[in-house]
C-alpha cells in the first residue's frame, strides 16, 4: 500500500509487519526513563562537515546506519524537512530507546531499527523505497556508552567489564580476559590496538588472573599501567589501546565493514554519497580501501602489470584526504580528536 505521494504509509502498515530476520525492529512507542547521572547532553562530531557533505535538503531520503544518541539524525532531519525520511538503525537498544524522545518531534519521518548496522542492505532490501540520497555511518562509541560505567567501556570507570554495544549478545571483555591464552590474548591486543607492549600486558593479566576472575574495568586498568613501562610523558593512557582492541574484539567492529560499504552502494542514487566516520587507523584503512575500490582505483599496490584490482568506478571519491575536526570543535568537545571523514558519491 502506498501513499499518494509514492511511500508506504509507515504509521500504519509497517509497524505491522514482522519481517523475517527484522523482528527486532523498535518503534517509538514507549520510553524507558534514563540511567542516573545520564545526561542529555550530546556533542556530534564533524557535523557541519557531514551536513555538507550529504548535501541534505528537503524531501531527501537518508539512512543513519549508527544512530547512537541522534545528533547527527537531529541535524539531518531538521535539513530535509519538509517531506524528508530517515532510517535509523542502532545495535545498542538502549541507546536506541533514548535517542526516540529526541527525535519525537520528526516521529512520522523516522524508521527505526535495533539492527547491527552491518545489516543494512537486509534492512533496505525488505523496505519499498526509492534511491537513497544518502548514508552515514558513525564507527565510533557513543558518549552515553563510555559515561555509563555499567556499560564497562572505559578504564576510567569503576564498573564491570562488559563492552558490548549489544547487551543481547554473550560476549563480554571480561570473558575475553579471564579465558583467552596469554598468546591469544596478546595477538589480540596487537592486531586491534597496535599495541607494542602486547605481549608484557598479556602475560600480566594471566598472572593477574591466576589470583582470581578480573571483573571491573579499573583493575584492567591497572595490571596494564603496571605492565607499560613509564619512559617520559605520555599522551594517551596506558590502557587506552588494549581497552580499543577488546572492545572491537568483543563487538566484531572490523568484521564486514567492507562488505557493508561494498553492498551498501547499489541502494543509493546516483549523486547520492556515503560518508563514514571511524576513529582509528584500522577503521579507517578500510573505509580508505573500499572506497578506493569501488572508484576503480587500484588497492593492491602492485604494479601495473600485476594488478588484478577491478577498475569498473562505481563512486567518486568526494574526500581523498579524509575530513578532521577543526580547532573549534575540538576545544568544545576533545573526544573528536581522533575522528576521520571519508565521502564517497555514487556515479
Amino acid at each position: 500500500m502506498r501513499t499518494a505521494n509514492g511511500w508506504r504509509n509507515w504509521g500504519s502498515e509497517l509497524s505491522r509487519l514482522d519481517w523475517a530476520g527484522l523482528n527486532k525492529h523498535v518503534w517509538a512507542t514507549t520510553m524507558k526513563a534514563p540511567p542516573e547521572g545520564f545526561s542529555s547532553e550530546h556533542q556530534p562530531v564533524l557535523l557541519h562537515e557531514v551536513l555538507d557533505f550529504l548535501m541534505c535538503r528537503p524531501g531527501g531520503i537518508f539512512v543513519d546506519a549508527t544512530l547512537g544518541l541522534g545528533g547527527h539524525a537531529e541535524a539531518i532531519l531538521q535539513k530535509i524537512q519538509p517531506g524528508g525520511r530517515l532510517i535509523g538503525v542502532d545495535r545498542d537498544k538502549e541507546s536506541l530507546e533514548r535517542v526516540r524522545d529526541r527525535l519525537l518531534p520528526y516521529a512520522h519521518s523516522v524508521l527505526y531499527f535495533h539492527e547491527n548496522f552491518k545489516n543494512l542492505p537486509l534492512i533496505l532490501n525488505n523496505l519499498d523505497l526509492p534511491p537513497l540520497d544518502g548514508i552515514l555511518a558513525d564507527l565510533g562509541v557513543s558518549s552515553y556508552q563510555l559515561l555509563s560505567p555499567e556499560r564497562g567501556f572505559s578504564f576510567q570507570g569503576s564498573g564491570m567489564l562488559d563492552m558490548r554495544m549489544d547487551r543481547s549478545q554473550t560476549q563480554t571483555a571480561a570473558g575475553l580476559v579471564n579465558q583467552l591464552p596469554e598468546e591469544q590474548i596478546a595477538d589480540l591486543i596487537h592486531r586491534y590496538g597496535e599495541e607494542r607492549y602486547a605481549r608484557r600486558i598479556a602475560k600480566a593479566i594471566v598472572r593477574a588472573r591466576s589470583q582470581g576472575r578480573i571483573s571491573q574495568c579499573a583493575e584492567l586498568a591497572r595490571i596494564i599501567e603496571s605492565a607499560v613501562p613509564a619512559r617520559g610523558p605520555r599522551s594517551i593512557h596506558p590502557a587506552t589501546r588494549t581497552f580499543q582492541a577488546l572492545r572491537i574484539a568483543v563487538n566484531e567492529e572490523l568484521e564486514g565493514l567492507e562488505e557493508f560499504l561494498a553492498d551498501v552502494l547499489p541502494f543509493v542514487k546516483p549523486g547520492g554519497r556515503v560518508a563514514v566516520i571511524s576513529f582509528h587507523s584500522l577503521e579507517d584503512r578500510i573505509v580508505k580501501r573500499t572506497f578506493r575500490k569501488a572508484a576503480g582505483l587500484c588497492v593492491c599496490n602492485r604494479s601495473p602489470e600485476l594488478c588484478t584490482c577491478p577498475r569498473e568506478a562505481r563512486v567518486t571519491i568526494i574526500t581523498p584526504r579524509p575530513a578532521t575536526p577543526r580547532a573549534a570543535e575540538l576545544k568544545d568537545n576533545p573526544r573528536a580528536r581522533s575522528a576521520r571523514l571519508r565521502v564517497a558519491e555514487r556515479i
